[in-house]
């Protein structure tokens, strides 16, 4: 589960670099120079170690150069401030199909969980991702950067973490009930003494 949200996480880690610099110093072109810089050291991190690099890297590697790029061109920070809803909606559009939070859940959790219950929880994962897509593009363009910094630093990703923990506390009573379930089931065949029969 952790490496399905990676992309977000490394993508929102850039936008934090970007809205500090730019809260620090007042610079726009020192802003974006860093956030580009980071989103290439990403790749480059990830060329040098003999990783993959997902194409959802890619993508948010070309969005922080183009919305950066329109940001220092119409002198605005609100074009780089929507880039994490692009993303989201993009993560959010793939966790629509069907079974796709499967191959991150540890082997115990696919075992024990119902897959109705797995593939709900994938839902409520894109619907998340979907909202604070559009409470992110509603934060950059109508509010201060200041508050849209605010809300990326803690109200989107404070969001991710409660929903990841919910999830891990549901999945885990599911686990623990079916496997006590089990020992139950299994507890009166197991405890039947062997009795040789004994010729009268």
């Amino acid at each position: 589960m952790k490496q399905a949200l990676r992309p977000l996480a490394e993508d929102f880690l850039s936008a934090i670099v970007f809205f500090a610099i730019y809260a620090l110093t007042g610079s726009l072109s020192i802003g974006v120079g860093l956030a580009v810089a980071l989103g290439l050291m990403q790749i480059a991190r990830r060329k040098l170690a003999a990783q993959p690099i997902e194409p959802m890297q890619m993508m948010s590697l070309a969005l922080v150069i183009v919305l950066g790029g329109a940001s220092l061109f119409f002198n605005t920070p609100r074009f780089i401030m929507v880039k994490p809803s692009v993303i989201q909606l993009s993560i959010a559009a793939i966790m629509l199909r069907r079974g796709w939070m499967v191959r991150y859940l540890p082997p115990i959790v696919v075992q024990y969980v119902p897959q109705r219950a797995i593939d709900a929880a994938g839902y409520a994962w894109a619907a998340l991702l979907a909202t604070l897509a559009v409470v992110n593009l509603i934060v950059a363009t109508q509010f201060s950067v200041a508050t849209w910094g605010v809300f990326v630093s803690f109200g989107s990703i404070g969001a991710k973490a409660a929903v990841f923990a919910a999830q891990y506390v549901v999945f885990r009573v599911i686990v623990t009930h079916r496997i006590a379930v089990e020992r139950r089931v299994a507890a009166p065949t197991a405890g039947v003494a062997y009795r040789p029969m004994i010729a009268e």
